[in-house]
């Protein structure tokens, strides 16, 4: 949702020095990168302290690396807080209709424009989610926070449509590079799934930003993965094939998880159910997964410890991992708020240790590192379900600080993301809107393509005439010079072709023949809401030069003109636009 109300804004001598120098979009970015942080620590504690309160734990602990739960706040905790979530929704519904955009949404279709309120609102929504045990992670409220204040600042100062983009991504940056402790990742994490692609204009704030946000996060705490192996040594080419291997398997398991969530949603929303009832059945089935496995509840973060699983029984990682895809399809598919970055790198940790095990079953010669696949699992995974493969391969180098493990964790996560991109098309964030109807595929700027319309390029002066006409009348009332072409109505006002005059005045035209013996494209028109590129492949298809523009519906009212020549040439300079924008030339 975008808001429509009033905005601070910047006094105009600031707003014009910010505009007029690249370097100030830095100072900018620093901001955002503190705010990031911010947001980071302050979501991070209030999910700490509803844990504390709701689950009886101590300050300090993670409710996902917890033993045991009591069995009564296990089941009690989710069940109610998905019923009020569930209440708020209905009642959050009346007041603010429109859905809630995300950064990759706002960024990909409507240049960077994101509502603060709405971002507040969701990110609340994933506190609550994550803090009452649903099985999600706090980093879509992470990034949708800080992307929004991030917004706001640059609407604030009335920044372009490419320096807007940029801060939502900064926000994006500074909010990942906070929660896992990898500046990189957060950098990429902005390039690769918010702004779309990586630009020179791009580099330095988003940077900057990541670099702020992860110091001024861990100012507060510590919120690493916590992740440590030993040094691999030289990764060997059967290194490298079993990661392929096992990318290959995390693809698909990627693809079964997202396609679970949709399939939750479809079933629940066929039923019956009422809406509120559908939070506290997903809650229900968590605290129920959870008296088997604590380790199903909120995010996982806290246990993603990979030194521990070395001790646990294969059969106890199995289950774990089984249970906790439930618990994560279940909790988003009945509507709590949050995301899957966190627990994909669990799922991802347990598959690898798993998958570890069943090659040394098979090969016992290889003795694999159960860790070290651990963490090729999870990257890999998390590329498949998030998208972003450098994203994730930075969060693996950063994490271990071993490049050759990296080397073998890029293998990986490239061909997870071949695969999934092959086989499904979508990573989870665009593939829940292409659920809502979107085609997108990632941030990619193609919001400007939408809002050159037909009715925006079209020219409205347009002269009718009645297509009972003769050609006699029509040459007295345009003469040659006088126009160009002339629009066709019946008597009703609908369209019913379009008249050349060159074509009226031609000297092989009898003056008692109709008007209607030289009409053009009498069956093909343009509809207002088209945008550019469906009205040049209708110029193309039909292979004409002019085409009249029609309300929709069927009375086919007429109401401009639009040319192939102007519609290519206004393409033209928004694509030449878009490309100075990105090499950082205004």
């Amino acid at each position: 949702m975008l808001t429509s109300s009033r905005y601070l804004e910047a006094p105009r001598r600031l707003r014009a020095f910010v505009r007029a120098h690249e370097t100030n979009l830095v100072v900018l970015a620093l901001l955002i990168g503190i705010i990031g942080g911010l947001v980071v620590a302050a979501m991070s504690a209030l999910v700490e302290g509803l844990h504390v309160v709701l689950f009886n734990l101590e300050w300090g602990d993670r409710l996902s690396s917890q033993f045991r739960i009591e069995p009564l706040r296990a089941i009690l905790v989710p069940s109610l807080g998905g019923l009020l979530l569930g209440v708020a929704f209905l009642l959050l519904s009346r007041w603010r209709p429109a859905r809630e955009i995300d950064p990759i949404e706002a960024n990909a279709l409507h240049g960077g424009r994101m509502s603060f309120r709405g971002s507040l609102i969701v990110a609340l929504q994933t506190v609550w989610s994550s803090g009452v045990g649903a099985s999600v992670g706090l980093e879509a409220g992470y990034t949708q926070l800080a992307s929004g204040l991030a917004a706001s600042l640059g609407r604030a100062f009335h920044l372009r449509r490419g320096d807007q983009r940029i801060m939502v991504g900064c926000g994006a940056a500074a909010a990942i590079a906070g929660a896992f402790g990898a500046p990189l990742a957060g950098a990429f994490y902005a390039f690769e799934l918010v702004i779309g692609g990586y630009t020179p204009a791009s580099l330095t704030p988003v940077g900057v930003a990541a670099v702020s946000g992860y110091f001024v996060a861990h100012a507060f705490g510590e919120l690493s993965l916590g992740v440590g192996v030993a040094p691999v040594g030289v990764v060997l080419g059967r290194d490298l094939v079993i990661a392929c291997l096992l990318g290959i398997i995390a693809a698909l398991v990627g693809i079964a998880i997202m396609r679970g969530v949709a399939l939750c949603e479809t079933l629940l929303s066929n039923s019956r159910l009422w809406p509120a009832l559908r939070h506290a059945l997903g809650g229900l089935m968590v605290g129920l997964l959870a008296l088997v496995t604590p380790q199903v509840m909120s995010s996982g973060h806290g246990a993603v410890h990979f030194a521990g699983f070395v001790t646990i029984p294969l059969t106890v990682v199995a289950m774990m991992f089984a249970l906790k895809i439930i618990a994560s399809v279940v909790s988003l598919g009945t509507g709590f708020r949050g995301g899957l970055f966190f627990a994909t790198l669990f799922l991802g940790a347990l598959g690898g240790h798993l998958f570890a095990a069943g090659v040394d079953s098979i090969l016992p010669g290889l003795k694999l590192n159960p860790n070290v696949y651990a963490i090729v699992g999870m990257s890999a995974l998390s590329a498949s379900v998030i998208g972003g493969p450098l994203t994730m391969s930075f969060i693996a180098l950063e994490s271990t600080g071993d490049l050759w493990l990296s080397t073998a964790v890029l293998v990986a996560v490239i061909l997870s993301t071949l695969i999934t991109r092959e086989l499904f098309g979508y990573s989870f964030a665009t593939w829940r809107l292409h659920l809502r109807g979107e085609t997108i595929r990632s941030a990619a700027d193609v919001g400007w393509l939408r809002d050159l319309t037909v009715r925006r390029l079209m020219r409205s002066d347009v002269s009718t005439v009645n297509v009972d006409m003769t050609i006699d009348e029509f040459r007295e009332k345009f003469p040659l010079g006088s126009k160009t072409q002339v629009v066709a109505v019946d008597d009703a006002g609908r369209y019913a072709g379009l008249t050349l005059v060159a074509d009226a005045h031609a000297v092989d035209i009898e003056a008692k023949h109709g008007l209607v013996d030289i009409l053009h494209h009498r069956d093909v028109v343009l509809y207002p809401a088209m945008n550019v590129q469906e009205a040049i492949a209708v110029f193309d298809q039909a292979e004409a030069e002019s085409f009249v523009v029609v309300e929709s519906g069927e009375e086919w009212r007429p109401i401009g003109i639009l040319s192939e020549a102007h519609a290519m040439r206004r393409y033209a300079e928004e694509s030449e636009q878009r490309r100075r924008e990105a090499i950082g030339h205004i």
